[in-house]
């Protein structure tokens, strides 16, 4: 049974969206920006948290100061029989950030973070040797120009 989605308004995206780029946005300026009264706004965000639309608060850290020198996504074409192992296997390297299971020309999309193209080198050979991985397509991540990712 799926759990029924919450239906959102689109102030609750807009409010959404403002939380998104800076969740210690004072209420009163959310509300401007929104249009709507504080107390509207404290009400809407409260009920936000209460459906779970809002599962919680967190840090983001400066990515020049955080990040490690060298990100890339990495696209991974496998064989379905391998999905487990690999997924495993990709799960003991502290480098790998995100896997997802994608549609189309490719299986997963992998995103790796490490200090040096050196080390993202390696990295590249031990996933392109696990079990069942038929080909790999790397891209360097330069820059984010966009991030509204949950904490």
């Amino acid at each position: 049974m799926t759990t029924p989605q919450p239906s959102l308004d689109d102030i609750d995206n807009k409010i959404l969206a403002l939380l998104m780029d800076d969740a210690r946005l004072p209420v009163a300026t959310i509300a401007k920006r929104v249009a709507i009264a504080r107390t509207t706004a404290i009400a809407r965000i409260a009920s936000l948290e209460k459906k779970g639309v809002i599962a919680g608060y967190g840090l983001r850290l400066h990515q020049d100061l955080y990040q490690p020198a060298v990100r890339a996504y990495v696209g991974i074409v496998i064989d379905a029989r391998h999905s487990a192992a690999m997924i495993k296997a990709l799960g003991t390297l502290p480098e790998v950030e995100t896997l997802c299971a994608v549609s189309g020309t490719i299986d997963y999309m992998l995103t790796l973070r490490c200090h040096s193209t050196g080390e993202l080198d390696r990295l590249l050979d031990q996933v392109g040797a696990i079990d069942g991985v038929r080909q790999t397509s790397t891209s360097i991540i330069l820059s984010k120009r966009i991030d509204r990712s949950p904490v």
